[in-house]
């Protein structure tokens, strides 16, 4: 289990002014579970995950995985960004394999677990390729690749989509679905978008503008249905599936106005 309890963060803004960025959030993400957060711009998604992943300490509460208290980075929790971070003087497999590199693996093993998480996420013919060669929705199934390659106990994506055409994104979706269940590994994935939210999520956790509390939680079953009928078409055209879209654009609304009238 990852396990946050009453995480709270606060940090000298450039003004020399404390920013309060969380708030007493709980959360709870167990094995195989897919969690996502939504909210505005400046919610404190970014930080959370930050903390989750030990860049950044919290002030107050704690978060721990598997009974251990994150205080720093570690092989047990993978990261992809928004933006590709891969090595662009290296080819495709180097970059998969980096972080078994620094842990120590051989060159062969490092190769062989390489091309078997290129082929998880389609790019098993790219490994030689380098960097400037893939598009940026390739690049970012390299980022989930390097991600799975020390084999985390949770996966933690910060809007990895947010920089790619409709389209792509949508193929990005359908192929970390593939990943999620065939891997079972969990995740915590950070989102603008409320239907990808909806439609990724096992469960959905919904942010206050800052200071970031969760102000709204709903346990999904609509990932696994795509993953039962491969059908998105129905998922995103059915009442359900608009009724709580609708329900959460109300609540991010609501909160956005809130703060507008107590700036």
């Amino acid at each position: 289990m990852l396990k946050i309890q009453n995480a709270t963060v606060y940090f000298d803004g450039h003004d020399g002014k404390e920013i309060h960025a969380l708030d007493r959030v709980n959360l709870d993400i167990p094995e195989g579970a897919f969690v996502v957060a939504l909210g505005a711009s400046g919610c404190g998604k970014s930080t959370l995950l930050n903390a989750i992943a030990g860049f950044l300490p919290i002030s107050e509460g704690s978060i721990s995985l598997n009974g251990r208290e994150i205080v720093a980075p570690g092989a047990d929790r993978g990261v992809v960004f928004q933006k590709d971070t891969l090595l662009p003087w290296s080819n495709i497999a180097d970059n998969v394999a980096l972080g078994l590199k620094f842990a120590g693996i051989g060159k062969k093993q490092r190769r062989e677990k390489a091309v078997e998480l290129l082929a998880l996420v389609g790019l098993k013919d790219f490994a030689a390729n380098f960097p400037h060669e893939l598009s940026g929705g390739m690049r970012q199934r390299v980022g989930i690749a390097r991600a799975l390659a020390t084999e985390p106990d949770i996966l933690l994506m910060d809007e990895p989509f947010g920089a790619l055409d409709s389209l792509t994104r949508e193929q990005m979706q359908e192929l970390l679905i593939s990943v999620w269940h065939r891997t079972g590994k969990r995740i915590f994935f950070i989102t603008h978008s409320i239907e990808e939210a909806l439609f990724l999520g096992t469960q959905v956790i919904v942010m206050s503008p800052r200071p970031g509390r969760v102000v709204a939680r709903y346990d999904l079953d609509f990932v696994r249905r795509f993953v039962e009928t491969g059908d998105v078409r129905s998922i995103h055209l059915s009442q359900e599936f608009n009724t709580l879209r609708e329900e959460i654009r109300e609540i991010l609304h609501c909160d956005h106005n809130r703060t507008e009238l107590h700036a």
